[in-house]
Formats: structure tokens, sequence, C-alpha cells
């Protein structure tokens, strides 16, 4: 092998990672990504109402204190809107871009009602249901981004964990609180 054969292969290899945008010159994508990522929190937020019935129900001891939840979610939401950023320069076409758009959308949605579902209409038994659909888009963000952006799919396996530790506390608040009506 040549030094150009050689180079060449050095220049395949960084093919397979697509370099991540500037942050300089993409800078209002990123900070669209976070308006857009905080909006969808805000929403969901406006459905979490902790009202008389949220404090009358039994939580299990491990549950996290009500405060750090603000917190956790804030440093999801970041790491959702880079995921979301670095996944929009990742695709290799506008049908990409619209694919992924459109899976964050879904996600969104999933994220808010499961708000609703638990905290408007009391009804964690349902909550717990449509959690699974939660789960299965946060999945499907991730199959579809790994292979073009292996950093954007795993900024969203927080979010995953999170998820799940959130399943596992609706479930606990179910079994030590249902039925519900």
């Amino acid at each position: 092998m040549n030094a150009s054969e050689s180079v060449g292969s050095a220049q395949a290899v960084v093919r397979d990672e697509p370099a991540s945008p500037s942050v300089k010159r993409h800078w209002r994508g990123l900070l669209l990504a976070f308006v857009v990522s905080f909006a969808v929190a805000g929403i969901g937020s406006f459905f979490t109402v902790l009202d008389d019935w949220y404090f009358q129900l039994k939580q299990p001891p491990w549950k996290p204190p009500d405060a750090a939840f603000g917190l956790i979610w804030s440093v999801i939401f970041s790491l959702c809107a880079i995921s979301a950023w670095l996944g929009w320069h990742a695709c290799r076409s506008g049908k990409e871009r619209w694919q992924w758009v459109g899976l964050w959308a879904l996600n969104a949605f999933c994220n808010v009602f499961w708000s609703v579902i638990y905290f408007k209409w009391h009804r964690p038994d349902w909550s717990l249901v449509e959690l699974l659909f939660l789960w299965q888009s946060i999945f499907i963000l991730i199959v579809f981004i790994y292979p073009r952006h292996r950093l954007a799919a795993w900024l969203i396996v927080p979010y995953g964990m999170w998820v799940t530790t959130a399943g596992l506390l609706n479930l606990a608040t179910i079994s030590l609180n249902g039925p519900f009506t």
C-alpha cells in the first residue's frame, strides 16, 4: 500500500461516523432544537399538576424527591436537543431528515400524553400502558439514528433509562394505590 492509498483508507474510516456539525456554523439549528425540546418539556410540565390527589398517593421509599424530577428532565431534554441536532445533520437526505423530525414529534406526543393520563386524568394504570408506546418511540429513535450518528443515538439512552425508571415508579404507584377508577 502506498501513501496515497493509506490516506484514502483513513478517510474512508473517518467517513463511517459523520463529522459533528460545527456549533459556530449551525448555532441557529442547535438553538431551535433546544427551543423545541424545552417547549415539549413545558407542555408536559403544564399537565404535570401536583395536587391533593398526587400527594395522597402512597409512594415507594426509593422514589426520588419531587424537586429532583425537574433537574433530571432538564438534563434529558438537553441531551435530546443535542441528539436531534446531530441527527438532523447526519441524515443524508431531506426524506431522512423529515423522518427524524417525525419520530421526534411522535415521541413528544407520547411524552406529553403520559403526563395527561397520569396527572390530569389521575390514571396511573392507563399511563403505564401508554408508557410502553413512549418507550417504543425512544427505542425507534435510537435504532433510526444509530447507523447515521452513534453519539446522537447514545445521547438518547439516558432518556430511555429514565423512562424505564419512571415506569417502575408508575408500576409501584399502581400496586400501592390501585385500583384506579
